[in-house]
C-alpha cells in the first residue's frame, strides 16, 4: 500500500463518519449527561493544609559546644518527621478530634485509623526544614482539626523527646556513678588493706625495694660482725689483765673510769635510745641492743657500788676497780652486739624466706592498682559527662534548642480540593466527543457505503464503464440544510452546558 492508497483510505473512514453526525452528536450528548451526573455525585472532599518551619540553628549551641552534649538535631527531626504517622499518634489524634467518639466497636475504630493513615501525609520541601502536613476529609471542619492535630504532637514530641533523652541520660550517669564510687571505694579498700597485709613486701616502699632490702641487711650483718668482733676483743683483752695473764697491759689499760663516767655512759645511752625511738619501734635493733647494754651498765654500777668499800688510798685497789668496770662495759657491749646481730640473721632469714611472695606480691598490687585506675578514672569522666548532661538538661529546659515556627496555620478550606470538576468535565466532554466519533466509525465499518470508483471495481472486480450523478431537488436540499442546522445547535448545545459548568465551578473557586 502506498501513501496514496493510504490517504484514499483514510478519506473513505471520514466520509464514513461525516455521513452519520447524529450518531456522533447524540452519542456525546449521552456519554458527557452520564459522565457530568456521576460527575455531580462525587462526594466532596476538602483538605486542610499547615506548613511548620523547624529552626535547630540557635546561638547557644555554638557557644556550648565542648561543655555540653550537643545531638544532631537535624537527624532527630527526620527521625521524628518519618515517624510521625504511626499507629499511637493517629489514635492520639482520634481521641483529640473526638474520632473515636464516632467508632463504636473496635472494627469501626480500625477504619478510623485507616483513614486517617491514608489521607494524612507530611512532606519535607526540598531545605528540609520545611514542612507540610496535610488532610483530606468530606468535613472541611474535622480536617482543620486533625491538622492541627496533628501539628500539636508534632511540636510536642520535638520539644519533648530532646528533653526525655536528655532526662534518661541523666539518670543512667547518676546510677552509674553511685555504681562507680562503690566499687572506687572498695578497690580503695582493697588496695589499703592489701598494703596493711604485705607491710615491707610492697615494691618501692619506703623508697627502697625487696632487692636493697637484702643488700642492706647484708652490709649491716658485716659492720654489726665486725663491731662484735671488736667488742670481743676488748673484752678477753681486759680478762686476761684482771687474771694476770698478761701484766705488761695492766698499765696501760688503765682508766680513769668509776661511778661518774658509768652515770655518764648510761645517760649518753639513754639519749641515743630516744633518738632512735623517734625513727624506729622498740622491736629494732639497735633500740634492743641499746637497751641490753643500759641494763648490763646500771647493773655492773649497782654490783660496785655494794662491793665498793673505804681504800686506804693504796693503787691496786683502784686499779682492780677500774679493770672491773672495763671487763663489764665490754662485755655487756659484746652482748648487745651479739643481740643485734641475731636480730639480723633473724631478720635476713625472714626476708629470704620472703623471697618467693615476692613476685605474687608485685603481680597482685598492680593488679589491685590497675583496677584502682580504671574505676576513678571512669568515675571521674562519668562525673564530668554527668555535669555537662545536666547543664544541658538546664539549657533544653530554660531555651529552645529546636524552634518550630508554624508558617502557614491550618485553616477551615472553602473548596474541595477532590474531585477537580473543571478538569474532570473537560476530561468528560472529551471522551464523549470521542465515543461519538468511535460509535460512527465502527457503524461505517459494519455498514460500509461506496464512495469512489475504485471501490467499486475492488468489490465487483469488473471494470466501471460509468457514473450517474444525483441531481438534488430544492426540498432535499432544505432538508439536509435543516438538518446541519440542528446539527449545529444540538453540538453547540453541547458545550454550552460545558461552558455553564466550567463557569459555576471556577466562579466558586475565585470566591
Amino acid at each position: 500500500m502506498n501513501m496514496h492508497d493510504l490517504l484514499d483510505q483514510l478519506s473513505g473512514y471520514f466520509s464514513d463518519i461525516r455521513s452519520r453526525p447524529w450518531h456522533v452528536i447524540l452519542t456525546a450528548w449521552c456519554v458527557a449527561c452520564i459522565g457530568w451526573i456521576g460527575m455531580l455525585n462525587i462526594p466532596d472532599r476538602y483538605q486542610a493544609a499547615a506548613r511548620v518551619y523547624v529552626d535547630s540553628q540557635s546561638l547557644l549551641r555554638p557557644l556550648l559546644s565542648g561543655i555540653t552534649v550537643q545531638p544532631n538535631i537535624n537527624e532527630q527531626v527526620t527521625i521524628m518527621a518519618n515517624t510521625l504517622i504511626s499507629r499511637p499518634n493517629l489514635e492520639k489524634v482520634a481521641r483529640m478530634t473526638d474520632m473515636d467518639l464516632l467508632a463504636k466497636t473496635p472494627a469501626q475504630m480500625e477504619r478510623v485509623i485507616a483513614d486517617l493513615n491514608k489521607n494524612l501525609t507530611l512532606k519535607s520541601t526540598g531545605y528540609g526544614d520545611l514542612y507540610t502536613i496535610a488532610y483530606e476529609n468530606r468535613n472541611p471542619t474535622l480536617a482543620r482539626k486533625v491538622v492541627q492535630a496533628l501539628l500539636t504532637i508534632f511540636v510536642e514530641n520535638g520539644l519533648g523527646n530532646n528533653r526525655k533523652d536528655i532526662t534518661s541520660s541523666q539518670k543512667f550517669i547518676e546510677e552509674q556513678l553511685k555504681d562507680y564510687e562503690i566499687k572506687l571505694e572498695t578497690a580503695e579498700n582493697d588496695l589499703k588493706n592489701f598494703k596493711i597485709k604485705n607491710a615491707g613486701l610492697m615494691p618501692g616502699e619506703m623508697g627502697q625495694d625487696y632487692f636493697s632490702k637484702i643488700s642492706d641487711m647484708q652490709d649491716q650483718m658485716r659492720q654489726t660482725e665486725m663491731e662484735l668482733h671488736e667488742a670481743e676483743n676488748r673484752r678477753d683483752s681486759y680478762k686476761r689483765q684482771l687474771s694476770g695473764e698478761d701484766p705488761t697491759l695492766l698499765t696501760d689499760a688503765i682508766s680513769s673510769s668509776n661511778t661518774p663516767e658509768i652515770d655518764a655512759r648510761i645517760e649518753s645511752l639513754k639519749k641515743n635510745l630516744d633518738t632512735l625511738r623517734l625513727k624506729y619501734t622498740d622491736q629494732y635493733p639497735d633500740i634492743v641492743a641499746t637497751k641490753n647494754l643500759i641494763n648490763e651498765l646500771e647493773a655492773s654500777k649497782k654490783k660496785e657500788s655494794k662491793s665498793r668499800r673505804p681504800l686506804s688510798g693504796s693503787g691496786p685497789s683502784t686499779l682492780y676497780q677500774q679493770l672491773n668496770v672495763s671487763l663489764v662495759e665490754a662485755t655487756a657491749q659484746a652482748e648487745a652486739l651479739k643481740g643485734k646481730l641475731d636480730a639480723y640473721h633473724s631478720q635476713y632469714a625472714q626476708l629470704r624466706g620472703q623471697a618467693n611472695r615476692i613476685p605474687e606480691v608485685e603481680s597482685e598490687y598492680a593488679q589491685l592498682t590497675r583496677n584502682y585506675d580504671i574505676y576513678k578514672k571512669n568515675y571521674e569522666t562519668l562525673l564530668s559527662r554527668g555535669e555537662s548532661a545536666k547543664l544541658s538538661g538546664e539549657m533544653q529546659n530554660k531555651t529552645d534548642i529546636v524552634d518550630f515556627k508554624v508558617i502557614d496555620p491550618p485553616r477551615v478550606p472553602l473548596t474541595p480540593s477532590f474531585p477537580n470538576r473543571p478538569l474532570l468535565a473537560s476530561i468528560i466532554l472529551l471522551g464523549a466527543l470521542v465515543c461519538g466519533l468511535a460509535l460512527a466509525f465502527l457503524i461505517g465499518q459494519l455498514k460500509p457505503l461506496v464512495r469512489s470508483k475504485k471501490s467499486i471495481e475492488a468489490i465487483t472486480d469488473f471494470p466501471l464503464l460509468g457514473i450517474i450523478t444525483l441531481i438534488e431537488n430544492a426540498q432535499s436540499r432544505t432538508l439536509k440544510h435543516r438538518s446541519r442546522i440542528f446539527q449545529g445547535i444540538s453540538l453547540g448545545g453541547l458545550f454550552v452546558v460545558y461552558a455553564g459548568i466550567m463557569t459555576k465551578y471556577l466562579m466558586s473557586a475565585a470566591q
